[in-house]
């Protein structure tokens, strides 16, 4: 049962859970750079671990209307006043 999401995300590109809609797909997404943001050390080597996820990630990151708005002045950026918050104590070594 473990490996059943990466065997649906051959099928549907844009989709974790194999359906592809849209809303749990950007949460992914969301939260994968969230966690990039509050600890890029710990992450760097939790994401060797699944490279299917990341792999998912970058590819709902160039969804056209997506990625016009991650480029856009709109977008908010991760920021230490946000809920994903950079705390380099707690990042592991």
């Amino acid at each position: 049962m473990q490996g059943a999401p990466l065997g649906r995300v051959r099928r549907a590109p844009y989709s974790a859970a194999g359906c592809g809609e849209p809303g749990p797909n950007l949460g992914h997404e969301v939260v994968l750079a969230g966690l990039r943001y509050a600890f890029p050390r710990a992450m760097r080597r939790q994401e060797k671990k699944v490279p299917g996820l990341v792999a998912l990630h970058d590819r709902i990151r160039e969804r056209p209307k997506l990625a016009e708005y991650l480029a856009s002045e709109r977008r908010v950026p991760f920021n230490q006043m946000g809920i994903f918050r950079h705390y380099p104590e707690l990042d592991a070594r």
